[in-house]
């Protein structure tokens, strides 16, 4: 019998190509369940791949590294994740322009990192340029642009610029409510922000509010032991140790501790601040 090379040839490469198609997926839904190490493992398995079918310059490169960042982000390997995010860039600019919103999803995230380590001025640059890109490309009342705008607040809030931040928020969340429904992720997200700022400008009762409201979606939508709840039950258990409700504050740390744990390991920063911060409100009750 005659051998087909031209069958055979392309036959690895289409398996490879759906293979990284399947890992990506895989990976994505691990996200969303908040399983971020699973995930992260999974997509460094794609990136062999992808680098391997398409090229170490190729755009499938730069945008499995993207995916790959935010999962980074999300569990806590800050540096992995800004080399991932700095690899992708300048491959999607040449791609596809430097006013493309792919572009402007690559600064939200690097504005987004930066947030994540405290550097709230060295991120504001680059969320300002994310929603400059979208604002021309999407219009200003697009979704994704209104999360541009929420990672600008962010930014700003950090700095201490409420009078700028906060009408950010209320713009973000009214276009979020709008096209989504009152009960979406993302009206959670911003709701906990939101909430944290109204803490931070004095107004605990507006705070308490806008925090339950967003734990009541979050724990609807992602279950009672997503690593993303424990973020709102710690900003909350903050809130109501301030106003001196410590049993309720006490709860609220050791079920932000327990899901943490769980989703992190004993020694990652976010348990070793929840742990901290229970173990100060307990001695201080004492």
């Amino acid at each position: 019998m005659e051998s087909q090379p031209t069958t055979l040839g392309l036959k690895p490469k289409a398996s490879a190509r759906d293979r990284i198609s399947a890992l990506c997926r895989r990976a994505g839904e691990r996200l969303v369940q908040g399983k971020y190490f699973l995930a992260r493992g999974l997509y460094r398995k794609a990136l062999t791949l992808v680098e391997d079918v398409h090229g170490l310059e190729s755009i499938e490169v730069a945008r499995v590294c993207n995916n790959m960042g935010v999962v980074c982000k999300y569990a806590g390997n800050l540096d992995e994740a800004a080399w991932l995010y700095r690899r992708a860039l300048p491959i999607l600019e040449r791609f596809l322009g430097a006013e493309h919103p792919e572009v402007a999803t690559l600064y939200h995230n690097l504005g987004g990192l930066e947030h994540a380590r405290g550097r709230f001025a060295v991120g504001e640059p680059m969320a300002r340029r994310s929603v400059e890109i979208r604002q021309k490309s999407l219009g200003p009342d697009h979704v994704d642009m209104a999360a541009d705008m929420a990672a600008l607040a962010a930014l700003l809030d950090g700095q201490g610029k409420y009078e700028e931040s906060e009408p950010l928020y209320r713009l973000v969340l009214e276009i979020f409510e709008r096209a989504y429904g009152p009960e979406h992720y993302e009206v959670a997200v911003n709701l906990n922000n939101l909430a944290a700022l109204r803490q931070a400008r004095g107004d605990s009762e507006q705070a308490e509010r806008l925090y339950r409201r967003a734990l009541e979606i979050k724990e609807k939508l992602q279950g009672p032991k997503h690593p993303d709840l424990a973020l709102t039950l710690n900003n909350l258990a903050v809130l109501t140790k301030q106003q001196g409700h410590y049993p309720e504050s006490a709860e609220m740390y050791r079920r932000a501790l327990e899901i943490l744990e769980k989703s992190f390991g004993p020694r990652h920063p976010k348990v070793l601040t929840c742990r901290k911060n229970l173990a100060a409100l307990l001695n201080g009750a004492a």
